[in-house]
């Protein structure tokens, strides 16, 4: 009889490609055998009647990131990282920010230390640029994307983050010669600007107006001009929280004329609309994102990407402040006018019980593009794959077992992450992750922590095959 250190019996096990019955044997954190009937003296986990998924990859997580004088994100690695296992998630990618006049190499040492010993689940860096110095662009980038920091991030909004054209194209040309994938935020941000100056000139400061000076207009034409740098530096480039039909017509565009564009969408997109900003009292406050959600359309527009093809990633930009707390949303200056409220929302340990119950058991996708969405697009985006994101034989041992007949609602008492609220308070979903693996330990089981804060790692990524000249 074959020993392994951990057997899943009797589950429906579901890929990118396929769906099928079967019992997955582990030993030494990876997947050794997948059959029928196999037979092991080891532990055995009965998953019978449940679906054995790939854990979940969410790629666009933000943690212990610096947010501004007096504000502080909700999040550490110890409770991001928790909230996101409980959440059917093996591994995150938080961005690591470079803050001006600081060596990129320099601030990820920094961010290493604030992770090491604190994850439960694995984790793996993006960088973001905001000062891209002839030193950082000609020498450190290159060295870092050898060293397994493999995608970089750029801003076209937020004053103090943004880079212009110019420096933007210079981002794109290093990942074009090193072979880094670049994440673009695509917003206007002097027509944002315009707009803020108009509706405080107007005495318009509640949160309703951050949407309103975010307009979908800003966010097509920031769309557009990126994916035309993109072009001109020919390079693929990854297109991030999509939150419409417009931005989502620019893609299709740029797809068609040649250009390999990866599209990403968010649970607020599907779930909220301009109007969640509009709450009594600065309630608002909670609900205030950037790019903001749009409206019932706009949430039509997203499945449609979703359901479609447009979308590769679906992440949860999980970026969590606090509202009661004047280090959060309801912070002195906040209260003076919307565009002082720190931009992000929690999220990460909704992700995929939202687009689980919303998407595959409501039919609008089926389970294996529920595992691209959510696992496998994501590992092959930034360089995890196969070793992530799938179900195979030599592949971490990191899976999510579902019970799709277990319906709970939303409340933020029940969820694990460190702010006091969340956007989906009340929302009742079907499908629930009730035991999570990662590496062949088992961290949850029938929604019972048991993993130690610890035991996720540091997992560097690999860069895509750099074209010949």
């Amino acid at each position: 009889m074959t020993t392994f250190d951990l057997m899943i019996r009797g589950g429906t096990i579901a890929t990118a490609s396929d769906v099928f019955q079967a019992d997955i044997g582990i030993r030494d954190g990876r997947i050794v055998q997948i059959g029928e009937r196999l037979a092991s003296d080891g532990p055995v986990i009965d998953a019978t009647g449940k679906y054995v998924l790939p854990g979940g990859i969410d790629s666009h997580v933000h943690i212990s990131q610096p947010s501004g004088d007096g504000i502080v994100m909700a999040d550490d690695f110890e409770s991001g990282t928790r909230s996101a296992i409980f959440g059917g998630n093996t591994t995150v990618m938080p961005f690591c920010l470079q803050e001006k006049g600081r060596p990129m190499r320099e601030a990820l040492n920094a961010y290493h230390a604030l992770a090491e010993g604190s994850c439960y689940t694995d984790v793996s860096f993006h960088l973001i640029v905001s000062d891209p110095t002839d030193t950082l662009l000609g020498q450190e980038l290159s060295a870092l994307a050898a060293d397994g920091y493999a995608s970089l991030k750029v801003f076209m909004t937020y004053e103090g983050l943004r880079l212009n054209d110019a420096e933007i194209l210079k981002t794109l040309d290093v990942a074009r010669s090193t072979g880094a994938t670049v994440m673009v935020h695509c917003e206007n941000e002097d027509a944002i600007r315009f707009l803020i100056a108009r509706h405080e000139a107007a005495g318009d400061v509640a949160p309703r107006a951050h949407a309103a000076t975010r307009p979908v207009a800003v966010e097509r034409e920031a769309t557009h001009r990126a994916l035309t740098l993109a072009e001109i530096a020919d390079v693929p480039i990854v297109i991030v929280h999509v939150s419409n039909g417009e931005a989502m017509e620019e893609i299709s565009r740029a797809r068609a004329r040649g250009l390999k564009v990866v599209g990403e969408t968010c649970p607020q997109y599907l779930m909220l609309t301009a109007d969640d900003l509009d709450g009594m009292d600065w309630e608002g406050a909670k609900f205030v994102c950037s790019p903001p959600p749009r409206d019932k359309a706009a949430q039509a527009d997203c499945w449609r990407g979703i359901e479609t093809g447009v979308f590769d990633l679906f992440s949860s930009d999980h970026c969590p402040f606090r509202y009661e707390d004047e280090r959060g949303k309801l912070n002195a200056k906040g209260r003076q006018s919307f565009r002082h409220i720190p931009n992000g929302i929690p999220g990460v340990e909704t992700r995929l019980p939202i687009l689980f119950s919303e998407g595959v058991m409501k039919g609008r996708i089926d389970l294996p593009r529920f595992v691209a969405l959510s696992a496998t697009n994501h590992a092959k985006t930034y360089g995890l794959y196969p070793q992530k994101g799938t179900i195979g034989i030599g592949a971490d041992a990191d899976l999510a077992i579902w019970d799709p007949s277990l319906t709970r609602r939303i409340r933020h008492a029940d969820l694990h992450d460190g702010a006091d609220y969340s956007p989906y308070e009340g929302i009742e979903v079907t499908g629930w992750p009730t035991t999570v693996i990662l590496g062949g330990h088992v961290m949850i089981r029938d929604g019972e922590l048991l993993g130690r804060k610890g035991q996720g790692r540091y997992r560097p990524a690999r860069t895509r095959p750099v074209p010949s000249t």
